[in-house]
């Protein structure tokens, strides 16, 4: 033992680094079981709480955890170890520096981890169905992403003594440049996470924007692509689309129908209402459908016209016009029934009686009127 005590390395005696070396082993084996068993402390305990939000935060915590370098677990040990000996303060700032260095690492890959475990089970359609915006979820995942690494990076700097100050001063008039220069693609950028946030459409939506209109396919960071009904794809910058009337046919609870028909002046008045009630039972008897109208509302110049308006309780496009398709067959059935006939301009031509036929052409006269079948 004397001989272990009057060997020296570095001004130390060997005893010494032999203490040295137990305290890192004991030091790594703590913190290497301290994370098992928070590990299992974390999959036994946060289940409950998993079963009664249906959030699987248990496996986000357990994922972030299983991150846990064990080679950045060793050499923290190891200055853990050197730190009970007797070093020159240089070398102790050294290691001290060292230390925050490797914590500022196993941080920097935990919230990595955590991150990316939070993406995942973000864009699961089984945790939250709601959350379909991949493109979204991705794009504020990055952006969060750079905001951890950067506070890791100043904090581990700032606290291995380098001024900060003038490198935030830099990334702030950096940061000013770079949205200058990618002004419409940043403004893109947002666009696209305001649509993710605020919904107002989502994939598989039947939206109308201005003289557009089809299915959206895919909303993209810049862009957004819609698929319309004859086929081709059309694409819109985010932010124009945001800044124009969107109606999105697919969140209508129930479609307002109104439509028009005219029959012939010569129609028996003691038919109207007849015709009027026989198109309430026909709306009445086309589920899914609510009766609201039907009136003659106005002698017009070639029929009498008539206007109906309904309620389809279906947004579907092709149910309504199923609907109104068996709609208009029963109206044709009922006034065929009743011998009522539809309206249609015709031209009439009315010859002067008498007139010899080389007479001027101006004693003939032409008249507009309706033409009855």
């Amino acid at each position: 033992m004397k001989l272990l005590q009057d060997w020296f390395m570095l001004g130390i005696s060997l005893d010494n680094w032999l203490h040295a070396l137990i305290a890192a082993l004991l030091s790594y084996l703590l913190m290497d079981l301290g994370t098992r068993f928070v590990i299992r402390l974390v999959k036994r305990r946060m289940s409950v709480l998993n079963r009664l939000t249906k959030r699987r935060i248990d496996e986000v915590i357990v994922g972030t955890l299983v991150g846990t370098k064990r080679y950045l677990l060793f050499l923290l040990a190891l200055l853990i170890g050197l730190n009970t000996l007797t070093l020159p303060d240089a070398i102790e700032l050294r290691l001290s520096q060292a230390g925050i260095v490797i914590i500022g690492i196993q941080v920097a890959i935990w919230l990595n981890r955590g991150i990316n475990m939070w993406m995942e089970k973000l864009i699961d359609p089984e945790v939250d169905p709601d959350l379909r915006n991949r493109a979204t979820t991705t794009t504020m995942v990055f952006l969060l992403r750079i905001a951890a690494m950067l506070t890791v990076l100043l904090t581990v700097l700032a606290n291995l003594g380098v001024n900060i100050t003038a490198f935030v001063a830099s990334l702030g008039i950096g940061g000013i440049a770079i949205a200058l220069a990618l002004q419409t693609v940043l403004s893109d950028l947002f666009a696209s996470l305001s649509i993710g946030l605020d919904k107002p459409f989502e994939v598989g939506d039947f939206i109308v924007v201005d003289d557009m209109l089809g299915t959206v396919e895919h909303i993209g960071i810049k862009t957004t692509r819609l698929r319309s009904l004859s086929g081709e794809q059309l694409i819109r910058s985010n932010t124009e689309l945001l800044k124009s009337a969107i109606r999105n046919y697919k969140r209508m609870s129930e479609r307002r129908v109104l439509f028009n028909f005219g029959i012939t002046h010569q129609t028996p008045v003691e038919q109207i209402p007849e015709l009027t009630e026989a198109i309430r039972r026909i709306i009445d008897d086309a589920t899914p459908t609510r009766f609201d109208r039907a009136h003659f509302v106005r002698v017009g110049p070639s029929s009498l016209e008539f206007e109906v308006v309904y309620y389809l309780l279906s947004r579907e496009y092709n149910v309504y016009m199923d609907v109104q398709q068996h709609i208009n067959l029963e109206l044709m059935k009922a006034c065929a029934e009743r011998g009522i006939v539809f309206a249609h301009p015709t031209t009439t031509l009315h010859v002067a009686s008498g007139v010899p036929s080389e007479q001027h052409p101006a004693n003939i006269t032409y008249k507009s009127s309706n033409a009855f079948s």
